[in-house]
């Protein structure tokens, strides 16, 4: 009798810590698990060089730390509004003007704990159980990953460099069906650092709401622009929603600090889900990021900019000459994704298998594409050059020693 009263207890427990099915679809972030295998070299006293991880090597400047010190000596520190500090939506406003020539309503704005719990509010907002979401292929793969968390179903279309890997209008056009309810795409890009053309986002946009379609446009990585004046989707549809960050361009990760731009009448929305999901982002956080739109704060962010596109200026060409195909340059952010199927390398026809190779042949850490979606995953790799130039130039030599002839 007690081992029966035993059995059923443990079954009652298995049937408690069943996790929901949803989680099923949600893949571990292998970027990360290439940082924990690096971390075990490190760990053990081998010098290795971080081409992996999506982080600035700047960190917030003087005057934005300062900031944050300022408000907790002030005791700056209890819940703000759900929708963020009034005074950060107004320069966040603000800076579209200066950035973008737009004219945003800071009421429109929508401060949130990073990005990512932005793009989290979106998705509870217009996401319904079995919809449908088109994004590109390859694309950030925590975006699909939001979708399926709200019961929703991410359509990855594969998109070429010809496409500057980006979705299309003619993608939107072919993929679109009864179960469509929208896109999420990113520009400039994440693991590709290209940005859509005016033309294709202009097109785009238009392929969406000839359909009756939502549009989220994740341009957190707008300010690190390099060959062309950033332009934001809000530009060409006030129905689409924006997300940006205070991680990359402004060099702030760890402070968890984003902001959405919706259309007007979804405010309410936005601000009920927020209230109820977050409470409200980092107070802190959010006095610090007011410094960020200083003059003498953009002044230090655009010259860590022009640093990033001197590493670019400098990484794409080696990359080329050690065999390495990139085949359209990446005009934004800090990534190169590379074709390595004609680097001259035994792994070279597995990126996961040349990337772990890498990692332990070179010792620098850089990212397997399989990470990024199912268009010919194996054939790329993600390298990041947010990391300091001289390292870059001590990761080419390493690479060249276990690539070249």
């Amino acid at each position: 009798m007690a081992d029966s009263t035993s059995n059923n207890l443990d079954r009652q427990a298995a049937r408690a810590l069943q996790v929901a099915q949803r989680v099923h679809a949600i893949e571990p972030f292998r970027v990360m698990e290439m940082l924990k295998a690096a971390g075990e070299l490190k760990r053990s006293g081998i010098d290795v060089i971080g081409m992996s991880v999506g982080e600035p090597d700047f960190t917030a400047p003087d005057m934005v730390a300062a900031a944050a010190m300022d408000a907790i000596r002030a005791g700056a520190t209890q819940y703000t509004d759900a929708l963020g500090l009034p005074a950060l939506r107004e320069a966040i406003a603000s800076h579209y003007q200066r950035a973008c020539g737009l004219a945003v309503d800071p009421r429109r704005v929508v401060v949130t704990a990073g990005a990512s719990a932005g793009l989290l509010l979106a998705c509870a907002a217009l996401v319904a159980e079995g919809d449908q979401v088109l994004m590109p292929d390859p694309c950030y793969p925590c975006n699909r990953h939001f979708v399926s968390a709200f019961g929703g179903a991410p359509v990855l279309v594969p998109s070429s460099s010809e496409e500057r890997y980006q979705l299309t209008a003619d993608h939107v056009a072919a993929n679109w069906n009864e179960r469509t309810r929208g896109v999420i795409v990113a520009s400039p890009s994440n693991p590709t650092g290209t940005t859509m053309t005016v033309q294709q986002l202009q097109g785009m946009l238009a392929a969406v709401r000839a359909r009756g379609g939502f549009a989220i446009v994740d341009e957190i990585y707008q300010g690190l622009s390099y060959d062309s004046a950033p332009a934001s989707a809000l530009a060409f549809d006030d129905g689409v929603i924006t997300v940006n960050s205070f991680s990359k361009y402004f060099s702030m990760t760890g402070w968890r600090l984003g902001w959405l731009v919706v259309p007007e009448a979804l405010v309410p929305v936005f601000e009920k889900l927020a209230q109820n999901l977050f409470i409200c982002p980092s107070t802190i956080a959010q006095h610090a990021a007011l410094a960020c739109f200083r003059d003498d704060a953009i002044e230090v962010y655009e010259q860590r900019r022009l640093e990033f596109k001197r590493r670019r200026d400098f990484l794409v060409p080696q990359l080329r000459e050690l065999g390495f195909s990139v085949p359209v340059m990446p005009d934004g952010a800090f990534y190169v994704y590379a074709d390595i199927s004609q680097v001259a390398h035994p792994a070279s026809g597995d990126s996961a298998a040349f990337s772990m190779a890498v990692l332990n042949q070179a010792h620098v850490a850089i990212v397997p594409g399989d990470d990024f979606g199912f268009a010919a995953p194996t054939r790329h790799v993600r390298l990041s050059y947010a990391t300091a130039y001289q390292r870059l130039e001590e990761a080419v030599a390493r690479l060249a020693r276990i690539v070249g002839d």
